[in-house]
């Protein structure tokens, strides 16, 4: 299986690529640094453009739509939020997937039973609204909402789920949350292999729960 997944070089992306490539499958990972195989900061169509030619007649079995960031951190309502913030957080988590999606389409339909995973958040639920990290949640939820639509027209040529990976022990999740790499690796790992027609446009946990929208 030729699995490519979008910011490979650390966090979840890294743990993936690396599960992966230890189980047997070819995986292209990109990044924004030269570690990468191919190199794809996600906001930036050129770069979507050499992945192209680079990967010309490629199958792609699993997408793994990763990269991703959160600028807003800590910030407060009275005085944080800038605007350009909201440009950039939009750009990555959402504009980049798509661009990403649109990009490997062709090499996606070249596969056998193409799927796509499209890591978004909990926090992208409407249903679940403590407060604060305005940008970052609108964003996953335009991913989330993103991710839904591409099902629905691409269904019955490429499964697309939709899936939360946990508060996960990485730069981004910081030292005090819930589950390391591994554990949401090993647990992503199984809802890709679950993701087929019939349950495309999920969102799910990285456990396998259903999530609320």
């Amino acid at each position: 299986m030729h699995i490519l997944i979008t910011g490979a070089t650390r966090g979840i992306g890294a743990g993936l690529a690396s599960a992966y490539r230890a189980q047997g499958h070819e995986v292209t990972g990109t990044g924004r640094s030269s570690g990468a195989e191919v190199t794809l900061d996600v906001t930036q169509p050129q770069d979507h453009r050499a992945m192209s030619a680079q990967l010309a007649g490629r199958p792609i079995d699993l997408l793994v739509c990763n990269a991703g960031v959160y600028l807003d951190k800590g910030n407060d309502l009275e005085t944080g939020y800038a605007a350009d913030l909201w440009a950039q957080s939009f750009a990555a988590n959402v504009t980049g997937v798509f661009l990403t999606v649109q990009t490997l389409l062709p090499n996606l339909r070249a596969a056998s039973a193409p799927r796509i995973a499209i890591i978004s958040s909990q926090m992208a639920s409407h249903t679940r609204a403590p407060g604060g990290s305005y940008i970052y949640r609108a964003s996953k939820a335009a991913a989330l909402n993103l991710g839904r639509n591409l099902a629905t027209d691409l269904a019955g040529e490429v499964a697309v789920g939709i899936y939360h990976p946990g508060w996960v022990q990485t730069d981004m999740g910081g030292d005090a949350a819930d589950i390391t790499v591994d554990e949401a690796v090993a647990g992503l790992m199984q809802r890709f292999a679950a993701l087929s027609h019939d349950t495309t446009g999920c969102f799910e946990t990285w456990d396998g729960r259903a999530h609320a929208y």
